[in-house]
């Protein structure tokens, strides 16, 4: 029996797509006057607030109208993840920089990579394998110290580090800001946001180390497919905050 059949002979409609369909057939870069755009037939895209889609490098550009190229009869928006980081940045980062500045620190005071399972030992030991790196390379390379403990109870991260975290995100451009604040929310740590932000590791990187506990469920109990799809969604936004900064980066 077919997944839209109830009982022999009787089929349900299959559900409507509402996606948009595509409208255009080109996809091409040019400069502007103030950074580079995407255009699709010739015309310049726009975000969801209509502002103009104008970013600082080239190569930047090139990776939006990848997403739009790549579109087939409809357009999936959860399919262009670098096209809405950028939106963020154009239409919300401007207004809501410091709120982000300080939501990326409320992250560092309760990061992941702080709190440590007490057993069983293979579990503790993995998480010390994997994170105990990244917190001494945040203390080595960004001046933050933050302390781990076991359980789920809030730890008392010393202010001097979570000001220093303050302060270098405040330094940050929107572009920045916002593959920052997308990668430590989807990584529940500020410290690996920062590693993906500063080179230290990839997008795929900071994902494995962001899903140390379920990768260890997964092991001993299995994973279903609900779990798979949100995990596999999770590291292509990953992936796709690492090639955004990447390409800001590009000459």
């Amino acid at each position: 029996m077919s997944e839209y059949e109830t009982k022999p002979g009787v089929r349900m409609p299959k559900p409507e797509d509402n996606r948009p369909k595509r409208f255009y057939t080109a996809v091409s870069v040019a400069e502007g006057e103030g950074g580079w755009l995407v255009q699709l037939d010739g015309r310049s895209v726009k975000t969801p607030a209509k502002k103009l889609l104008q970013v600082p490098t080239r190569a930047l550009a090139e990776l939006l109208a990848a997403e739009w190229d790549a579109q087939g009869e409809r357009i999936d928006a959860p399919a262009m993840p670098a096209n809405r980081l950028c939106f963020v940045a154009i239409d919300l980062m401007g207004d809501a920089h410091g709120a982000t500045v300080a939501e990326v620190t409320r992250y560092a005071s309760t990061d992941q990579l702080c709190f440590r399972a007490p057993d069983p030992s293979d579990l503790v030991a993995a998480q010390a394998a994997a994170w105990d790196p990244m917190l001494d390379w945040a203390k080595r390379d960004l001046g933050v110290e933050l302390r781990s403990g076991t359980g789920v109870l809030p730890i008392d991260q010393d202010a001097a580090a979570l000001q220093t975290v303050h302060a270098r995100a405040a330094t940050l451009d929107v572009w920045r800001l916002t593959a920052l604040a997308h990668a430590t929310a989807v990584c529940s740590s500020a410290v690996l946001g920062f590693a993906l932000l500063e080179g230290k590791r990839g997008g795929e990187e900071v994902f494995a180390l962001s899903v140390i506990d379920e990768a260890y469920q997964a092991a001993h109990w299995g994973q279903d497919e609900e779990a798979t799809q949100r995990l596999d969604l999770l590291k292509t936004e990953l992936i796709a905050a690492e090639r955004l900064l990447r390409a800001l980066d590009a000459s």
